[in-house]
C-alpha cells in the first residue's frame, strides 16, 4: 500500500510540476469492486478455479479431484490513475493500472498483480500497454474474467510510434521477446538440459484500424525472431536452432444499430502462441527420419483462433451477451499424446444495471479441451487419460465502478 500511494503521489506532482498556465491538464482515480459467486459443475486445475480456460482442464481422470466446486472470488477487484499534461510537444498521458488477479507464481491467489505502467507523448509511448498485435475492442461484455482463447490478448512492455492517432489509426512497435517451449517426448533427456532460450532482436507489430459509421475493421501483424543454443558440455549433438514467428489478425465491431454489436476475429500464425489468450507453447520438437536418422528440431507451431460474440441491448437497464471462440494448434510429431490441440470457449448471459455505475449478471459458461491424442490405435492410449474434456460453470457477478477526475 505504500508503494502505492508513492506512486500516486510522485504521478500527481509531476503532473503539477510540468502543469502549464490555462492549460487543461487533468488527474484521474478509477477502478471497480467486483465479486465473482459460481459453482463449476466440472473440474479445472485449482490455481483457475474460477475463470474458463480450455488450456488448463484435465489430461486424465480425477486429475484435479471430483466434480462439483463452488467458488468465491474478488480477483478481478481493479484499480487504476491515469493524468493528462498539456505540453510543447502534445499531452503527456500516463496509466498506472493493477488488479487482484494473480498469475505466474502468483497463480490461485489474490495478490496485487500490474496491468499497465505506460506513458505517451504525442505520438510516441513507452511502457506495459495493449500490445498493436492485439485489438482490445474484441472483448466482449462478459464477466467471466480470462475472456476468449481464441483472440490475441497480451500486455506487452514495448517502444510505440503512432503515426495515424484516432478512431483511424496506425501504430508501429517494438516489443519485449519470449516465448515457451515443449520437449515433448524428449521430455527429461539430458541433452535438453543444455538448450536455453535467446532473443536478440525484439518482435516487431503494427496495426491499421479503419473507422466507419458502422464500426471498425482492423488489420494487425507481427514478427518475431525465436532462437535456442545448445552449450554442448555433455555431448556432441548440437541442438541450436532458431524460428521465425509471424501472425496475422483480422478483426472488427460491428453495429447493426446502438443496441446491436457483433465483435469478431480471425487470425493465423506460427509461434505466436504466448500473444493468444489461452494457448500452449510457441516451439515443439519435431522428428525428422528423411535421412534415415532421426534428427530432432524445433518447430514454430501453427495457430488458429476466432471470436464470434453478438450483444444486444434490451433497454437502458439489461443486456444480452452470447458468443463463442476457438483455438486451434497443429501439433508437431513428436509432442505427447495429451499435448493440447483444440480449445472451444462459449458462454451466455444476461446483465443488469440497477442505477449507475452498479452491474449485477448471470452468466453460464462453457469451456472443452481436444487432446493431440496421435496413438496409433485406441488400445494403446493409457488408462485414465482423457482424450478430451469440457467444463460447464454458472457464474454470478457483482460490480461497483469508481472514477473520480480532476482538472487543474
Amino acid at each position: 500500500m505504500k508503494v502505492l500511494l508513492t506512486t500516486i503521489f510522485v504521478l500527481s506532482l509531476g503532473s503539477i510540476l510540468l502543469a502549464q498556465e490555462g492549460d487543461k491538464n487533468w488527474f484521474n482515480v478509477y477502478g471497480f469492486i467486483m465479486t465473482d459467486i459460481g459453482y463449476d459443475v466440472n473440474r479445472i486445475q485449482p490455481d483457475w478455479y474460477d475463470v474458463v480456460r480450455p488450456t488448463k482442464l484435465p489430461t486424465y481422470e480425477y486429475e484435479y479431484g471430483s466434480d462439483g466446486n463452488a467458488y468465491f472470488s474478488a480477483r478481478q477487484t481493479r484499480f487504476g490513475v491515469q493524468s493528462g499534461v498539456q505540453t510543447g510537444l502534445g499531452e503527456l498521458f500516463t496509466q498506472f493500472e493493477w488488479e487482484l488477479f494473480g498469475t505466474g507464481v502468483d497463480a490461485g491467489q489474490t495478490t496485487i498483480r500490474l496491468r499497465h505502467a505506460y506513458g505517451q507523448l504525442g505520438h510516441f509511448g513507452v511502457g506495459q500497454y495493449w500490445s498493436p498485435f492485439m485489438d482490445i475492442d474484441v472483448f466482449p461484455n462478459s464477466v467471466e474474467y480470462w475472456g476468449p482463447n481464441g483472440m490475441a490478448f497480451f500486455r506487452n512492455i514495448q517502444f510505440r510510434w503512432m503515426p495515424i492517432m484516432g478512431d483511424t489509426r496506425l501504430t508501429f512497435a517494438l516489443e519485449r521477446p519470449g516465448a515457451s517451449g515443449d520437449q515433448g517426448v524428449y521430455s527429461g533427456y539430458t541433452q535438453l538440459d543444455e538448450v536455453s532460450p535467446r532473443f536478440p532482436v525484439p518482435d516487431f507489430s503494427a496495426e491499421y484500424r479503419s473507422a466507419h459509421d458502422w464500426g471498425y475493421v482492423e488489420i494487425a501483424g507481427i514478427v518475431r525472431y525465436i532462437k535456442w543454443e545448445d552449450a554442448g558440455i555433455m555431448d556432441d549433438i548440437d541442438l541450436t536452432g532458431d524460428e521465425m514467428g509471424w501472425g496475422l489478425n483480422l478483426s472488427s465491431n460491428l453495429y447493426l444499430n446502438k443496441d446491436n454489436l457483433f465483435r469478431l476475429s480471425v487470425l493465423y500464425g506460427e509461434g505466436v502462441e504466448n500473444y493468444m489468450n489461452d494457448a500452449p507453447v510457441d516451439i515443439a520438437i519435431e522428428i525428422d527420419t528423411t535421412d534415415g536418422e532421426i534428427m530432432i528440431d524445433g518447430v514454430a507451431l501453427p495457430v488458429f483462433g476466432a471470436v464470434a460474440f453478438f450483444e444486444h441491448n434490451w433497454s437502458e437497464k439489461f443486456s444480452t451477451t452470447v458468443g463463442w471462440s476457438m483455438l486451434s494448434i497443429t501439433n508437431s510429431n513428436a509432442q505427447n499424446f495429451d499435448a493440447f490441440k483444440l480449445g472451444n470457449y462459449a458462454l451466455g448471459n444476461i446483465i443488469y444495471y440497477p442505477v449507475p455505475n452498479v452491474m449485477m449478471a448471470a452468466e453460464l459458461q462453457w469451456g472443452m479441451r481436444d487432446n493431440y491424442n496421435n496413438l496409433m490405435d485406441d488400445d494403446d492410449y493409457p488408462e485414465y487419460y482423457l482424450k478430451n474434456a469440457d467444463i460447464f460453470k454458472v457464474q454470478f457477478s457483482f460490480k461497483y465502478n469508481f472514477s473520480h477526475k480532476v482538472f487543474f
